[in-house]
């Protein structure tokens, strides 16, 4: 297997996307970096249309979203015809609503996930859950997360780890990535690192303490598809040049572009 297809979270530039002008700057500057591809999150209210054009005048391709759970349970026929457009086939929920954080929460959202993810599947689109630390709180004895990914079979649900809030909730990143295998298309990739005020700090990738060879192991035997780089915070580092270093750093790694 090949080391997952490096890209970016547009999440982690949404304070330069909040218009049509600055999305369009903003992913000028990203394709300058070497990216290829993004999934759209956190950007402005911007027309579907001009999103597609906008990218792919930069020579960027869609390949992954985030969108909230009211999406798919108000209008799901808007949030596939708007990943058509984009001849994008891959979508997650950031978080599952607070309600369903608790076992028997797990057993609605398998509920009223199943019929979604039937009908995503019939137009080739997967559904993933991306994660927090809070998934990380033990119920029974065991990880929440832990829990959902087996009661929630791999062809409704997909994984969407994200290797500093593993982390943060004192998991492996690398031992949780190898416990899905081909149930993995999408990878955020981020790294943790330790600060003298006692708290812990996003940093690009490879600036960090994580364990890079390790995970990107697990993510090549996993059969990840794609590493998509995110940020949540920058402190005071600029935002571009971080994510020109998790690019340069998990290029170098053998992420393919």
């Amino acid at each position: 297997m090949a080391k997952p297809r490096l890209g970016l979270q547009l999440y982690s530039l949404r304070d330069f996307e909040t218009t049509e002008i600055d999305f369009a700057r903003t992913m000028e500057r990203v394709a300058k970096i070497g990216y290829r591809t993004v999934q759209v999150s956190g950007i402005g209210d911007i027309a579907d249309d001009r999103v597609a054009q906008i990218t792919s005048d930069n020579g960027l391709s869609i390949v992954a979203t985030h969108a909230g759970w009211d999406e798919f349970t108000g209008d799901l026929e808007a949030l596939i015809a708007r990943h058509q457009l984009w001849n994008c086939k891959h979508t997650a929920i950031g978080m599952v609503p607070k309600e369903y954080l608790n076992l028997d929460g797990i057993q609605q959202f398998k509920r009223e996930l199943t019929p979604i993810a039937e009908r995503m599947s019939e137009v080739g689109m997967t559904f993933s859950y991306h994660n927090h630390s809070i998934e990380m709180a033990h119920f029974d004895g065991t990880p929440y997360l832990e829990h959902l990914y087996a009661q929630i079979p791999g062809e409704t649900l997909r994984a969407e780890l994200d290797t500093y809030w593993i982390a943060a909730g004192g998991g492996d990143p690398a031992e949780w990535i190898r416990r899905y295998p081909g149930r993995q298309p999408l990878l955020h990739v981020k790294d943790m690192v330790g600060t003298l005020d006692w708290e812990p700090r996003f940093a690009a990738c490879g600036s960090g303490n994580l364990n890079w060879p390790a995970i990107l192991s697990a993510a090549e035997e996993a059969g990840a598809e794609y590493a998509l780089v995110e940020q949540d915070q920058f402190y005071e580092q600029d935002p571009f040049e971080a994510v020109t270093r998790s690019f340069e750093f998990l290029k170098a790694a053998g992420c393919p572009v």
